[in-house]
């Protein structure tokens, strides 16, 4: 029988799920940039319940029809997820700018496409939405995500900044064109 490999907008019973594909991308992303102090702080149990309540409201509670929580699955399981909805940047325009909030999938479940198949939904959704054009915020040091998106032909488009952490987490903003 052949793989079940889907993504569909998120509903409530995922969120669980996706608060576990959020703690587990972050610990692999952030876990060589962050002491492990900071990095349990940011993925531990309180964190947690706030990432649900979070999700929780993105699903039930969306601030415009434009905002979206997106989940792939693989065999019904939720392995990664998307967060979209208008830029939020002051020097972005969100009527025809967009922005993916968040798009992770879990380290166990990568390479099986599930985050191409994630962001090609995110962009069929922001088309129908009337955006032309999406950006993304990433580490700056190489990572995965940035490899990722820049292999799909996004690119920098100057834009910086530093989370605070902890540390001080430099980030760098990619955009690309969704149309014509």
């Amino acid at each position: 029988m052949p793989e079940q490999r889907f993504v569909r907008s998120a509903r409530v019973e995922d969120i669980d799920d996706v608060v576990a594909v959020q703690v587990a991308a972050w610990r692999s992303m952030y876990g060589e940039t962050l002491p492990d102090a900071v990095l349990d702080e940011l993925t531990g149990e309180e964190a947690g319940a706030k990432f649900r309540e979070q999700w929780r409201v993105a699903v039930q509670s969306p601030p415009t029809s434009r905002h979206r929580l997106l989940v792939a699955t693989d065999e019904r399981k939720v392995v990664g997820f998307a967060s979209l909805g208008p830029a939020e940047d002051d020097d972005l325009w969100p009527g025809t700018d967009a922005e993916i909030y968040a798009l992770h999938v879990h380290p166990d479940h990568l390479h099986h496409g599930h985050g191409s198949r994630l962001l090609n939904s995110v962009v069929d959704h922001l088309v129908d939405d009337g955006f032309h054009r999406v950006v993304m915020w990433t580490l700056e040091a190489d990572n995965r995500l940035r490899d990722f998106a820049e292999s799909a032909g996004w690119r920098p488009d100057g834009a910086r900044r530093e989370l605070d952490m902890g540390e001080r987490v430099p980030m760098i903003r990619l955009h690309a064109a969704i149309s014509a």
